[in-house]
């Protein structure tokens, strides 16, 4: 029931469910955070409560690292290049003064 109701929590665990949810299906992603729920009690038990929540961002930001690492590795696997939409950006500005 806890990993039920982290579906709209603004936590690290909760992040990780919706994460999982997407992939595994509510099942599947109900069950590996009972788990990891389980292994942070644990945690929290033997180390006397010295445990931190690292956030929703945090968590989201190491899973968008993730996949932008698996990405380049497809790229470079095929001869390709990823190139950040921010220089994109700056290119088609610089561009578009050339030609004014």
């Amino acid at each position: 029931m806890a990993a039920f109701f982290l579906t709209h929590s603004r936590s690290a665990l909760g992040a990780f469910y919706r994460c999982l949810r997407s992939r595994l299906g509510a099942p599947k992603a109900i069950t590996a955070t009972v788990h990891n729920l389980a292994r942070l009690f644990y945690q929290i038990w033997t180390t006397a409560g010295r445990c931190t929540d690292p956030g929703m961002d945090y968590y989201e930001q190491k899973y968008q690292d993730l996949i932008l690492k698996n990405l380049q590795k497809k790229a470079q696997a095929f001869g390709l290049q990823l190139i950040p939409k921010s220089q994109d950006k700056e290119e088609a500005s610089f561009y578009q003064t050339l030609s004014t």
